[in-house]
């Protein structure tokens, strides 16, 4: 059976933008227009570095890894736990930090959502963490496979109750999700952030870090529209509200529900539901607020 791109639309919304979600872009583009306003440089580059901190942490925290802020900051020192798994932790923090510094510095030459953007940012990630966190285990034969970085999956996966696309499709649904999101203006590209994020979970291309290189992506959509200079960053948000974020994926990841629910293979009205919450709680989250 030949998977068609169209089991993945809609990838944005077809007929016409919901007026709530219209408004709040509208909302979140004004409060970032006065982001960093009145601060001088060298304490908007600070800032930038403590927000990649706590972007790191909060998104540690959504894969299960606590990793103290005073351990993220003495890895960036180079100073590492003697204790091994706490130091893997800590290079990972790092590996994260590395990479959304390297996209604030303009390091990705495409759009977010190219696949060959895609591709770098789990590149950059992977080959900077320690060789026991580059595994993951099949759950039926408990063997370890490895994670090359960069590569995309050779290998059915399933999450929770979501079967992902098969291997050989990856490639043509990364074209897909890119071709939609590339045509959208400066209000519809705050929009694609929400929904490529769980375009991207949903089509699942690597055997490990699709979270981390989801949030990345959409940290990099979010940064391209608003020009918020590394001073917005979403994951606090969506760490403190984990249960609620992970219920939204999973909604968007049903069938239409109907007649009334678009014209594509997924739910139309989930899509819309997780834009509304990924949008309230970017809004909620343009100021460094500290780790609470």
């Amino acid at each position: 059976m030949i998977e068609t791109p169209g089991r993945i639309e809609p990838c944005f919304f077809e007929e016409h933008i919901p007026a709530s979600l219209a408004d709040l872009s509208v909302e979140i583009q004004r409060e970032a227009a006065g982001l960093g306003q009145g601060l001088h440089p060298d304490s908007a580059v600070e800032l930038a570095d403590l927000v990649r901190v706590m972007n790191c942490y909060y998104s540690n925290l959504i894969e299960g890894h606590n990793t103290h802020p005073i351990d993220i900051e003495r890895a960036l020192a180079g100073d590492y736990s003697a204790d091994p798994k706490k130091r893997d932790l800590q290079l990972e923090a790092k590996a994260h930090i590395t990479v959304q510094k390297w996209i604030d510095d303009g390091g990705l030459e495409e759009s977010p959502t190219a696949p060959a953007s895609i591709i770098e940012i789990h590149r950059r990630f992977c080959e900077l963490l320690p060789e026991d966190l580059l595994f993951v285990e099949d759950p039926q034969t408990h063997e370890n496979i490895p994670v090359v970085p960069g590569q995309l999956r050779e290998r059915y996966v399933e999450v929770g109750r979501h079967i992902a696309v098969s291997p050989g499709a990856v490639p043509r649904f990364l074209d897909r999700m890119h071709a939609a999101y590339a045509r959208t203006g400066r209000i519809e590209s705050i929009l694609a952030a929400a929904c490529a994020h769980h375009r991207l979970l949903w089509v699942h291309p690597f055997l490990d870090g699709n979270g981390r290189v989801a949030r990345l992506m959409s940290y990099g959509m979010l940064r391209n529209s608003l020009d918020t200079r590394g001073l917005w960053s979403v994951a606090r948000g969506l760490a403190r509200q984990e249960a609620d974020y992970k219920k939204h994926l999973e909604a968007c990841d049903g069938d239409r529900r109907g007649d009334r629910d678009g014209r594509g293979t997924l739910s139309e009205a989930a899509l819309a539901s997780f834009t509304e919450f990924f949008l309230r709680i970017s809004k909620s989250c343009p100021a460094f607020p500290g780790y609470q």
